[in-house]
């Protein structure tokens, strides 16, 4: 059997800067547990890349699985991996590169030819290229090189929806680019089961799970509990916004710092322990996922997967992910919103509960799943 190589570039860079894992990196993580038994570690810059030895390909697995930091021994390791590059000799196996980080350079590609590995990327949304007024000026010409890049040069691609597919192969028709073999494997949601907590909050509330960021639409839903306490006073639920504050988001910030109404209403969490988070979801009238778009909406899945209700925007690739059971709304509906999180907040929601009754048909994606569409995948590429 071949060898299985993983980039792990992003994720031990996070760990050694003392950062929680963020979606993207669960996905990572979880190739580690699936694959690390039997795999090599990649470590990469700017398309310069490097092997590491097996003893340390497992000490960086271990690290990354148990978020052990020694930021001591990772720098050794880096010096170590770059003296073996210079004696590396040619391998034969597959690459998983579970990010996008480092996909624009053509390098990286090369390199791996030269040792006879077929890198196979990981998709997760095309949203700089469709939805540029969300992201960071410039991301847009840094994503097209990488898809672009990825298009020309990988073996294949994992894309994490339909949707993400059908994304990723306009692109391809538009730039006259050819699409490699590729294949849709939902993500799992990332939930570990954990008995139930203790309540966090006394009070009904609500939880939106994310980077702080335009197209999270947090800036519309603060103005809809404003709303919510110039009618019910004391009385309103409350907001509790999980997640780190990302860019762009100067907006979101003035109400949150400055906007006295919402100050004992809605309570940031930027630094959210597993637990904490899971405390959250276990009793929250449901999650609220007003984005603009979506490359895949893992906490979508992760609250389902909990039994948590969710008012989410009508997006195709919630519907692909969890059919009808959700409720869905126009993410610029404030009228609409405001009325569903009025029904919901109540103890008593007819709302609320007939959506718990459609959560029962409700199939979470798992690993197996996702890993047994990938093991057939790399069958059909050998």
């Amino acid at each position: 059997m071949s060898t299985i190589f993983l980039d792990v570039t992003r994720l031990l860079t996070r760990l050694y800067d003392g950062l929680l894992p963020t979606g993207v990196d669960r996905v990572g993580l979880a190739y580690i547990q699936k694959y690390g038994s039997r795999a090599r570690a990649v470590l990469s810059e700017r398309g310069f890349s490097t092997v590491l030895t097996e003893r340390d390909s497992q000490q960086v697995f271990a690290w990354l699985l148990s978020s052990i930091r020694n930021r001591n021994a990772i720098r050794a390791l880096v010096v170590r991996a770059c003296i073996n590059r210079l004696r590396e000799s040619r391998f034969n196996g597959v690459l998983f590169h579970t990010s996008h980080n480092g996909m624009e350079f053509e390098r990286y590609y090369r390199a791996m030819s030269e040792r006879e590995i077929r890198p196979v990327f990981m998709v997760h949304d095309l949203i700089p290229l469709t939805h540029a007024e969300y992201c960071r000026p410039g991301v847009d010409t840094a994503h097209r090189l990488r898809m672009h890049t990825a298009l020309k040069h990988a073996s294949g691609l994992i894309v994490n929806s339909q949707a993400t597919l059908d994304s990723l192969a306009a692109e391809a028709r538009h730039a006259n680019l050819p699409l490699p073999p590729s294949v849709v494997a939902h993500l799992a949601s990332g939930v570990t089961q954990r008995p139930l907590a203790s309540r966090p909050l006394p009070e009904p509330y609500f939880v939106m799970l994310g980077t702080i960021e335009p197209r999270k639409n947090h800036w519309f839903m603060l103005h809809v509990w404003r709303r919510l306490v110039e009618q019910l006073g004391t009385a309103a639920p409350r907001l509790v916004v999980i997640g780190r504050r990302g860019w762009e988001c100067e907006n979101v910030v003035d109400m949150l710092e400055r906007c006295e109404i919402l100050q004992d209403v809605v309570i940031e969490e930027a630094h959210c322990s597993d637990d904490r988070l899971h405390a959250y979801l276990q009793h929250a009238q449901a999650l609220l996922f007003p984005s603009f778009v979506e490359g895949y909406g893992m906490p979508l899945a992760e609250a389902l997967a909990l039994n948590v209700p969710v008012l989410a925007s009508n997006l195709d690739v919630f519907h692909e992910i969890a059919d009808d059971i959700p409720d869905y709304l126009d993410p610029l509906d404030g009228p609409g919103w405001l009325a569903r999180i009025h029904a919901y907040a109540q103890a008593d929601s007819p709302e609320r509960s007939a959506q718990l009754k459609r959560i029962e048909q409700f199939r979470e994606p798992t690993w197996a799943e996702h890993f047994e569409r990938v093991d057939r995948f790399l069958e059909m590429l050998r």
